[in-house]
């Protein structure tokens, strides 16, 4: 009896059932999942740049090398035809000339007014959450839209412009704001420079704030003066900010079509016409896409250049 008591009190080991047992992850396996999961998150994004991006290059790619006529039509390679008919064409070097005088003059403008209005409203002062909103409220509006109501503004007939500088007396005749090319340009700068001056004042305002104000208050207890603040300061110190401005600015001026084929239609005598607004006329008025995608290619391969001359340049600017 004792015997089989102290087998009662005996403690008993049993070992877990089998289905209990988790077999532990090893980390080639932690890899793998953890893998797994991010091309999972990254296949939709990947996806959509392949069906929206990647196909479609690929396809403008084939028909810069092919005669590719819009509608019914032979098509067949025509390497390297489609590049020097659009080179030899009369309206390409004058294209080239026009947008890049128009990216210049653009790009100037709008970056130190950007800057000036962004200078101007960075302190938190009564009023100053205001102007940033009216500064900013053009921006919102789209450029389509934009151009239409300038359009109309500068109508020399049913435009209010001419009317209220006739009633000021500036001038005897209605003012024909988009007659010659000269005007016509400096017409569409200001719709551009309304536009767009508030969105890059808000990206410049941004990086005026991340700089410390313990910065300015140690440069004004040596006596530095406005100028030289600004200079050694603010100028270094918002060059990241500085240099998204100036990609945004000269990417989309180099592609401006919009507003030009709104308000001038590449008139007077095709002295407006554009990069982009040759590449839609070889396409939708010529009915030769071969030409019009080789267009789309050098222009590409253009702001590619660009972009890339630009990083480099940042990238140097900041390890000195």
């Amino acid at each position: 009896m004792q015997v089989k008591a102290a087998d009662r009190t005996a403690p008993t080991h049993r070992s877990p059932p089998e289905h209990r047992t988790r077999p532990r992850r090893t980390p080639t396996r932690r890899w793998t999942s953890r893998k797994a999961q991010g091309l999972a998150y990254a296949a939709p994004t990947a996806v959509f740049v392949t069906v929206f991006f990647l196909l479609p290059l690929l396809l403008v790619g084939q028909m810069s090398l092919s005669d590719w006529p819009l509608l019914a039509g032979d098509r067949g390679v025509n390497a390297p035809e489609n590049y020097t008919d659009a080179a030899d064409s009369t309206l390409f070097w004058p294209a080239v000339r026009f947008t890049l005088l128009y990216t210049v003059i653009v790009t100037v403008v709008l970056l130190v007014l950007a800057l000036l209005l962004a200078l101007l409203v960075q302190e938190f002062r009564p009023g100053a959450g205001f102007f940033r909103t009216v500064y900013f409220l053009p921006s919102a509006l789209g450029l389509a839209s934009a151009s239409l109501l300038f359009w109309g503004l500068y109508s020399p007939t049913t435009g209010p412009l001419s009317s209220i500088l006739e009633g000021l007396g500036l001038v005897d005749d209605p003012v024909s704001f988009l007659g010659t090319s000269t005007s016509a340009l400096l017409s569409t700068v200001f719709l551009i420079v309304w536009k767009f001056a508030g969105f890059y004042m808000l990206i410049l305002l941004v990086g005026l704030q991340r700089i410390p104000h313990e910065v300015y208050e140690a440069a004004r207890m040596d006596g530095a003066s406005r100028g030289q603040i600004f200079r050694s300061i603010t100028l270094p110190l918002l060059r990241p900010s500085l240099a998204l401005c100036l990609l945004l600015c000269v990417t989309g001026s180099l592609l401006a079509f919009d507003q030009f084929f709104i308000l001038t239609k590449g008139g007077p005598d095709n002295t407006t016409v554009t990069v982009v607004q040759l590449i839609y006329r070889e396409a939708f008025q010529r009915l030769d896409l071969g030409t019009a995608a080789a267009l789309s290619i050098m222009v590409l391969a253009v702001l590619l250049l660009l972009n890339v001359l630009q990083f480099r340049g940042l990238r140097r600017a900041d390890e000195s």
